[in-house]
């Protein structure tokens, strides 16, 4: 009995630790974000950008991130006449809480219904992903066959042992440990680029699952994917590992372009190898937009 209650009062103390750190992550960050009055902050709203060639192409950022990460992208691609289409993933751009409840499943429903729109109204719909991005493209390809392209932009498909383990076993201790750092500074290099950066810096356990399942449903998807694939990364990417990142497409059985740019971290789209990195896209895209 006594052991029994020594650790329901162990139990007890670390909810009540962990609901005022939480508070505390929670006011900081909202003084800092500061919603509008449709609950997003500003700048983190999805966008359409309407092109003139009559092709279109979905654009899916990465977990804690927002359609901003894309922005610049989306504008060279719009230059060259893409209809660009960059929805904000549920659960993002909000508050923390938000992002705490979205699910993995409520990501995929939500980038399926956004290409089921455009795929309603092109008859060319390509898919480019960035990061978790990346393994909803997948997910989205594989199963949409008539996707003309696919782009996978430092794809988040296999992650490291430790974020794995994290992932899986946050309903254990996520009630004393609400919030985890996102070790975001490295992802970008560039400082202009990340002042900029509207990512929620901070991620709730359930976030973590949420990641770790999704990577996992859109590695599992490569190998049914038809459609020309193109997959750039970073050497120096903080977030996958270069040996972890090298093999993580390995499974994709379509005509795939492997490209690898320097001198930039996991945001490969804002950081100091943006150019290079729409230039890519886009020269792909050109040989594939038929």
């Amino acid at each position: 009995m006594l052991v029994w209650l020594v650790g329901a009062l162990t139990a007890a103390i670390a909810f009540a630790l962990g609901r005022s750190a939480a508070r505390r992550t929670e006011r900081a960050y909202a003084l800092r974000r500061v919603p509008g009055p449709d609950g997003i902050v500003p700048g983190a709203e999805g966008f359409t950008l309407v092109g003139t060639n009559g092709r279109a192409l979905l654009l899916i950022h990465g977990s804690g991130d927002t359609p901003q990460t894309l922005r610049y992208l989306a504008e060279r691609l719009r230059a060259e006449g893409f209809t660009v289409r960059a929805p904000l993933l549920s659960g993002h751009g909000r508050g923390l809480r938000q992002f705490a409840t979205a699910t993995a499943a409520d990501y995929v429903r939500g980038v399926r219904a956004e290409l089921d729109e455009l795929r309603g109204q092109f008859d060319w719909v390509g898919i480019i992903g960035l990061s978790m991005g990346g393994a909803l493209a997948a997910r989205l390809a594989a199963k949409d066959l008539d996707v003309r392209v696919l782009v996978l932009l430092a794809p988040y498909l296999t992650p490291p042992p430790s974020v794995t383990l994290v992932g899986r076993s946050a309903r254990v201790w996520a009630f004393a440990i609400p919030y985890l750092g996102g070790r975001g500074d490295a992802s970008v290099h560039d400082p202009v680029a990340r002042a900029e950066s509207l990512a929620y810096g901070v991620f709730p356990p359930a976030a973590v699952a949420a990641l770790v399942e999704t990577a996992a449903a859109g590695r599992r998807a490569l190998p049914a994917i038809t459609a020309p694939t193109l997959v750039v990364q970073s050497r120096e990417d903080n977030r996958i590992p270069f040996a972890r990142a090298e093999h993580a497409t390995a499974a994709l059985r379509a005509p795939v372009e492997r490209h690898w740019v320097s001198g930039c971290g996991h945001v490969i789209t804002v950081d100091y190898c943006r150019a290079q990195v729409a230039s890519l896209v886009l020269d792909f895209l050109a040989r594939h937009a038929d």
